[in-house]
Formats: C-alpha cells, structure tokens, sequence
C-alpha cells in the first residue's frame, strides 16, 4: 500500500494491519469516521470494522476507502512464483 504522491510503503499482512494503516491516514487528513464513511461512499460501522482490523470479504468498500484517502494498493507476488504457476 502506497500513499499517491508519497513514497510512504507498508506491508499489509492482515486485517488489523490494513485497519491501522486506514486510521492513521484518516487521522492524519483530519478526517472523521463519519466523513471519511460520506466520501468513499460506506457506512459508518463499515469503516469502524475495518480499523478494527475485523475481517471481512467486502474487498469492493474497502477498495472505495482506500481511494477516498489516496491511498492506492499494490500486489507483488512472492519473486519465487513464476507467471506460469498462477495460472488456474
């Protein structure tokens, strides 16, 4: 995870390292849940659950805070997996 036009990078391995990364941004726009809920388009409870770190499969809405806070998402495969090996 990256902040656009911040070289700022974390590793997100879980949940709740997702819901820090979420709140600490929020925290640092001067944004309040209930804002932030407004602009990206989520309900409030949705967005408490995920600085919770609380598991969830709704990867759409978090992908919609995620942009709300200008944070953009970035996989990279292990560099021991080949393209070929992804494939089903």
């Amino acid at each position: 995870i990256s902040r656009s036009g911040n070289t700022m990078t974390n590793t997100v391995s879980d949940p709740p390292a997702l819901g820090r990364i979420v709140r600490e941004t929020r925290r640092a726009l001067g944004l309040t849940q209930p804002k932030l809920a407004l602009s990206a388009g989520v309900g409030v409870r949705f967005l408490v659950d995920i600085e919770r770190g609380k598991a969830t499969a709704q990867i759409g809405k978090i992908m919609q805070v995620l942009a709300a806070l200008g944070i953009e998402m970035q996989l990279s495969p292990p560099t021991t997996v080949k393209a070929t090996d992804a494939r089903p």
